[in-house]
This record gives C-alpha cells, sequence and structure tokens, in this order.
C-alpha cells in the first residue's frame, strides 16, 4: 500500500504529545535511575546507600511518599514538550530530505541516519533540561536543599557559571542522543512493518502492537544509551572543576574505582522505565497523529 506523505510539521505536534504521555508514564522510574547512578561510591565496612533498582524504590517511597518519584519532573514537563515535537519533527525531516519522491520507501538505514539526525535537533532543548533534572533529583535524595525548584536552579547555575554552566554536558548528550535516536526510530519502523498483517498499512496498527513496538524501541533506546548516560549524570552533578578533562575524566575514575560494571549502573531501572514509558510515548504520538491526519489531511 502507498504510504501516507511525510509531514514534519504533524511529526512536531504529534510528538509533543507524545513526550507528554512518556514523562508521566516514565518519571518515577527515571528518579531512581538518577539516584542510582550519582550515589558514591560507599566506604570501606559500609554499605551502599541503594542496594538496587527495589531497594532504591523502597526508601524513595518510605522517606518521601509518592511524591518523592516525582522529584524534579517540572523540568522535564517543560522541556519535554518542545523537546519531543523537536525530536520527532527532527525525524520526520530526516525522512523527507532522503526522498526523491514522496512515495518512497527508506531502507532501514536511511532511518537510522534520519533518527540520528533527531538527536542532534533535541540536544539544545535537551542538554540543560537534564542537567536541571539530575540536579533536582539528587537534591531530594541528599536531604540538603539547595535549589527551590527548576526556574531557581536554573538561575542559580547561570549566575554562578553563565550559558556554560546551564548547558554543562551537552557533548555528553550529544555522545548518548543521537546513536541512540537513529536505534530508537529504526527499531520502532521495523517493528511496526514487521507487525503490520499483509496488504494492511503500517498506519492501521493495533493498540497492543503500537504499544510493543513503541516500548521495544525504549529497550533498543536505552540499550544504546546506558552508558554515556550513566557519564551524563555524573559530569553534570559534579561540583565546578571536578573533572577538567570533562566525560574522559568521569570514564576513568569509573573504571578506576568501579570497573566496567559502572557504566551500567541503573540498568534494571532504565529497562523497566523504557518499555512502559516509550510505549506510552508512540501510543500518544500514533493517537496525536491520526487526529491530525483527521483535522488538516493536507498540512
Amino acid at each position: 500500500m502507498a504510504q501516507q506523505p511525510i509531514s514534519p510539521l504533524k511529526n512536531f505536534f504529534a510528538g509533543g504529545f507524545g513526550g507528554v504521555c512518556l514523562v508521566f508514564a516514565g518519571h518515577p522510574l527515571d528518579t531512581i535511575k538518577v539516584r542510582l547512578q550519582t550515589q558514591s561510591k560507599p566506604s570501606p565496612g559500609q554499605s551502599a546507600l541503594y542496594a538496587g533498582t527495589f531497594d532504591c524504590f523502597k526508601k524513595t517511597l518510605a522517606r518521601e511518599g509518592v511524591k518523592g518519584l516525582y522529584k524534579g519532573m517540572a523540568a522535564p514537563i517543560i522541556g519535554v514538550t518542545p523537546m519531543f515535537a523537536v525530536c520527532f519533527f527532527g525525524f520526520g525531516l530526516g525522512k523527507k530530505l532522503q526522498q526523491k519522491h514522496p512515495e518512497d520507501v527508506l531502507t532501514y538505514p536511511q532511518l537510522f541516519a534520519a533518527g540520528m539526525l533527531s538527536g542532534v535537533f533535541t540536544t539544545a532543548i535537551m542538554a540543560p533540561g537534564e542537567r536541571i533534572k539530575c540536579l533536582l533529583q539528587i537534591q531530594a535524595a541528599s536531604g540538603e536543599v539547595k535549589y527551590a525548584g527548576p526556574m531557581d536552579c536554573m538561575k542559580q547555575l547561570y549566575k554562578e557559571s553563565g550559558i556554560r554552566g546551564v548547558y554543562k554536558g551537552t557533548a555528553l548528550t550529544l555522545m548518548r542522543d543521537v546513536p541512540a535516536s537513529g536505534m530508537y526510530f529504526m527499531t520502532y519502523e521495523w517493528l511496526k512493518n514487521s507487525l503490520t498483517p499483509e496488504g494492511k498499512s503500517p498506519n492501521e496498527l493495533s493498540v497492543p502492537s503500537v504499544l510493543f513496538a513503541g516500548g521495544m524501541a525504549g529497550i533498543f533506546n536505552w540499550a544504546v544509551a546506558i552508558p554515556p548516560d550513566v557519564l551524563k549524570s555524573r559530569f553534570q552533578t559534579a561540583p565546578e572543576g571536578k573533572y577538567p578533562n570533562g566525560f574522559r575524566d568521569v570514564l576513568r575514575e569509573l573504571l578506576r574505582e568501579e570497573g566496567i560494571g559502572s557504566l551500567y549502573k541503573g540498568f534494571n531501572a532504565v529497562m523497566l522505565r523504557a518499555f512502559p514509558a516509550n510505549a506510552a510515548c508512540f501510543l500518544g504520538f500514533e493517537f496525536a497523529m491520526k487526529f491530525l491526519n483527521w483535522l488538516a489531511p493536507n498540512l
């Protein structure tokens, strides 16, 4: 069947809605992931603050209640709508740029390239939002209140270090998001095509199939993204001047003190979150896209 012409503008609005769905579904496990990734190595004879994903979950609930799992959510909610809008817009644009004719079907390497472009597009929004989110999440865990909220955090970062302080970790965000976004979108399109019955369009996929394709896309995305994400979380939450050579210092310290396994800290939390969060994201995206196609079929 002929595919529907690609509309980057519709991707923009539908992606924003999908991103909001993702944050609501996935933020609690994101909080746990960041706390696990940034906890200090225990002193000899002492045990770590959190023994693992479920221990962190139980302790957060016990100390802070359900609200503790949603600490720092304002920053990603504010950033996620434009970020996912730009992400899906970049993917749509990347696909459109590679088409010679509107009916051309792209290969999987071309879909991977379009996904990588979306990762470049999102970094300008993603880097400061991630920095603020991580700082608020570890602040809640330590009990030492320095920032009153996302805006106060941004103001203090800017006052202390200027725009560089707000955008600390941008290179690591790029290292994480460019290849991971390529894997994300390519996997989703591959699974959508694989699950589509013969003679049907991928746009007619059932809700369970969309949820499965979106959830698995999230799993594949994070399989690529976890090591640079660990480095990014460490670097963005470190005191100013601790890592003068950037991520190379973070990498050396982690490998020296905790070994290669430290690059997969928070793995369980990430994978537990990845499926439901991204399933919700793509379901929201597909729902919004169908609504936009009905509302403005020629846009």
